[in-house]
């Protein structure tokens, strides 16, 4: 596959780089080179392959959130220095 020099110009735009001519000529035979042995995997043959999008077999790790220690309202408002009709009493922040 043949890069166009249009195109190694723009990723050089894109990536931030000045490139030499030498440095294009390079580059776009690094890329054909990469596009042709991806190209190889049109090759494949993918019949009855399930498409996936991990090598591995995954599957939700995270347990189940489960409530352990329950309310324990009545317990905290203990703590608390003052309290009215089962919420905390603070001081008026604003008049």
């Amino acid at each position: 596959m043949t890069i166009a020099d249009e195109t190694i110009d723009y990723i050089g735009i894109l990536a931030k780089l000045e490139l030499s001519d030498e440095e294009k000529e390079q580059a776009k035979k690094d890329m054909s080179t990469m596009l042709e042995y991806v190209s190889k995997l049109n090759e494949l043959d993918t019949e009855g392959v399930d498409p996936m999008s991990h090598t591995f077999d995954v599957h939700n790790v995270f347990r189940e959130d489960i409530v352990t220690n329950g309310d324990d309202r009545a317990n905290m408002i203990l703590n608390a220095p003052e309290s009215k009709d089962g919420c905390y009493k603070v001081p008026k922040t604003f008049g």
